[in-house]
């Protein structure tokens, strides 16, 4: 397992090598600059800003001194926010993304996960129907129409939840239950159809000719069986939460790296986009390394060779 992991870190070096490079080339393709602005700035300032951030230099020379940077930990500074370094921004606007992302994921895993068990144990019957058109409404629904819609409810006509911001409980109720509510259908469909894979068994039925209880044979032999399918759904969908909703945290006005990415984009920022994308890069290559490590914990018959 050791030499599977270290393994596994070792590519994420050309991983992470290969989406820079795509990135800084897509970044320096787009026509307008970081200094482009509504009051068009004199050539001598445009410049000295640009011998002042190696932006004179050309391109394929930027981008080895940005990798030889990025290897010693320097991801560079922010030109939009008084050269504060890159690291330290994406750091304070993910401690609340992170936040935000875990209670989304366990919002997610709480309910999908019970509502795909409650309907694959009791099918066919009014339980099944609801989950399964629960699971589908939230598939079919875009977060953003949804987040308008929980607005307009709850802050507009209620006047229970607040709309913007963030810090309290009342703040995260919004934007947790917009952001949750596609992957909460998701997992609901997928535990469903694998648990009613499961039950289909012969080893169920013997489980239970044998005399256990219900609870036992559908803990012990069928949801701890049906893990392996519900896990592979669980590592993008916990990476892509964690990482943070760019149309989520902009709704919302709350402060963490996806509202910070969007910013960066409209201004040109290239050192908070280069930043933000290979750190979403190297959160989601984790978690898909947490994912297959859990595979082994969960089913003891894998093992990597």
């Amino acid at each position: 397992m050791s030499g599977y992991i270290f393994r596994r870190i070792l590519w994420m070096v050309p991983v992470l090598l290969f989406i820079s490079l795509i990135t800084f080339a897509l970044m320096h393709s787009v026509e307008g600059g970081p200094w482009d602005q509504e009051k068009k700035l004199p050539d001598a300032i445009v410049q000295n800003l640009n011998h002042k951030y190696g932006l004179d230099k050309p391109v394929w020379k930027q981008y080895l001194n940005f990798v030889w940077n990025a290897l010693h930990g320097d991801l560079g500074v922010s030109f939009q926010r008084q050269d504060k370094p890159v690291t330290e921004i994406i750091l304070s606007g993910f401690k609340v993304t992170a936040v935000l992302g875990m209670l989304a994921v366990a919002t997610s895993m709480t309910i999908g996960i019970s509502l795909g068990v409650l309907a694959a144990i009791n099918r066919n019957s009014v339980a099944d129907y609801a989950s399964v058109f629960l699971a589908s409404v939230g598939s079919a629904v875009p977060n953003f129409a949804l987040s308008i819609f929980l607005i307009y409810v709850f802050s507009v006509k209620l006047h229970v939840l607040p709309v913007f911001g963030w810090g309290s409980v009342r703040q995260a109720i919004l934007p947790v239950a917009t952001l949750s509510a596609l992957p909460t259908a998701f997992l609901a469909r997928v535990t469903r159809a694998s648990m009613l894979d499961i039950l289909r068994q012969d080893y169920i039925r013997t489980a239970r000719a044998k005399g256990l209880t219900s609870l036992l044979v559908l803990y012990r032999h069928a949801f701890r069986n049906a893990l392996i399918p519900i896990i592979t759904a669980i590592g993008p969908i916990a990476a892509a939460l964690v990482t943070g909703s760019v149309v989520i945290e902009t709704v919302f006005a709350i402060p963490g790296t996806g509202r910070l990415f969007v910013h960066s984009l409209n201004a040109r920022d290239y050192g908070m986009i280069m930043g933000t994308t290979l750190f979403y890069a190297v959160v989601i290559a984790v978690a898909n390394l947490a994912v297959d490590i859990t595979y082994a914990i969960v089913d003891p018959r894998i093992r990597y060779r």
